[in-house]
């Protein structure tokens, strides 16, 4: 049940994730959140709607784990999504911002651990 909720939890984190790039990215939120000037978010708008796409594709992928009907399936669904939440999270705190360590990878490898130890 624990890994159930914390799958819920990364799921809604990356969807507040596409809200900030695919809609919020040049209002003060997205900006405050992403350390954007206004310029650049003008500028980059498309380039962070694609991102934010790709961030919606991970969270669908945790919401079809946790609807699938098979509890086998289900869980190799949960897997290979989390770790591609936590691939992507070390990615962007390599490249981009350390905060993401905090907020993407941490989050999926601590669910990862639940999962496999329920």
């Amino acid at each position: 049940m624990v890994a159930m909720v914390l799958v819920g939890v990364v799921a809604l984190i990356h969807v507040y994730i596409v809200l900030l790039e695919m809609v919020w990215w040049t209002t003060p939120r997205g900006q405050k959140a992403f350390g954007l000037t206004p310029e650049f978010a003008r500028e980059t708008k498309v380039l962070a709607a694609n991102q934010g796409l790709y961030n919606g594709f991970l969270a669908a992928g945790l919401v079809w784990g946790l609807v699938h009907p098979d509890p086998a399936v289900a869980w190799q669904i949960k897997l290979f999504f989390l770790a591609c939440v936590a691939v992507a999270g070390l990615y962007g705190a390599a490249t981009a911002s350390r905060r993401i360590l905090f907020i993407q990878t941490l989050p999926a490898v601590l669910t990862i651990l639940a999962l496999v130890l329920a």
